[in-house]
């Protein structure tokens, strides 16, 4: 395991903070195929991301888990902002960096992310022919989850009102030191609407995974970039890479899951169900995020 700072040439001048975990027997000598694994809205890459990212390579696979410009330990101004584009871009920016390592294979480079990191490494793979395969845990299309609500029941021009909020937020920023921010995950246990939920404040705010780089809020700012952003846009055109997508049974967000494969124009896709499974027990329980290793070891190992 290593710790990199990435050049990101995205034209934001920002470093990207990144760890590599290492294959057992790793020898610089030889070349691996590589997986780049981004994290939730709100997470770093010491959380469910740098779990999988180590159980991958326990598994055989290098792979690499970042901090999202903005966020973390990587740079950028202003702080939280979630901006869905730059989180595209940014997985292509580490991308970019491995094919500077000797010992990583360019022609077998895979993507996946958990939660709305999932979505990203999904528009990644749209947007970059480099990416030979895509994985996603609990994929959240972050778009498609503030317009039409986490269980799909909200037409999209019903979501106008957080347009509106942004753009104000916008304003009040513009004359304010301080920037409005807003939730991406509940602040509060009694904020959560429904138990699922519930287990994200739990996740982000208690010692079952807190961490203080990961404060579970965004600039209110970012909801102009996020409402009308499709992370699935053109999937059934350019999304030709082998898919698999891995959700849980009784997941609020799987429909998210579903409509990924929908839409994508690959002949290679997949949906691992794990039966039991909520969105947020794939992020660190145990049995089920073995389950979830199970599937994702092998589908890299065969595609890349």
């Amino acid at each position: 395991m290593r710790n990199v700072s990435i050049n990101n040439l995205n034209g934001q001048g920002i470093t990207l903070a990144a760890i590599i975990h290492e294959p057992v027997g790793f020898d610089e000598g030889k070349q691996y195929p590589a997986v780049v694994i981004a994290h939730p809205g709100g997470g770093v890459k010491e959380q469910t991301a740098g779990l999988y990212a180590r159980k991958l390579a326990e598994q055989g696979l290098l792979t690499i888990a970042f901090d999202a410009s903005y966020q973390g330990e990587s740079t950028g101004l202003p702080r939280q902002l979630e901006n869905p584009y730059v989180r595209t871009e940014d997985i292509s920016a580490v991308i970019d960096y491995l094919t500077t390592l000797a010992y990583v294979d360019p022609q077998r480079i895979g993507a996946m992310g958990i939660c709305a990191g999932g979505g990203y490494s999904a528009n990644a793979a749209i947007n970059d022919r480099r990416i030979k395969a895509l994985a996603t845990v609990s994929a959240v299309n972050i778009g498609q989850m503030f317009r039409n609500g986490w269980e799909n029941t909200v037409a999209d021009a019903d979501a106008v009102g957080y347009i509106e909020f942004g753009s104000n937020a916008r304003t009040a920023d513009a004359s304010k030191t301080e920037l409005a921010t807003l939730p991406l995950a509940p602040m509060r246990e009694e904020d959560a609407p429904n138990a699922e939920l519930r287990e994200a404040w739990e996740y982000y705010h208690t010692p079952r995974c807190e961490h203080p780089n990961a404060p579970g809020f965004m600039t209110a700012r970012s909801l102009t970039q996020i409402i009308t952003y499709d992370a699935y846009n053109k999937a059934e055109a350019f999304l030709t890479q082998p898919i698999l997508a891995v959700a849980g049974s009784v997941a609020g967000s799987k429909w998210m899951s579903d409509d990924l494969l929908a839409r994508a124009a690959s002949q290679d896709k997949q949906l691992h169900v794990v039966e039991g499974a909520n969105h947020m027990s794939l992020y660190d329980v145990p049995k089920y995020v073995d389950e979830a290793v199970s599937v994702l070891a092998p589908f890299f190992k065969g595609k890349l």
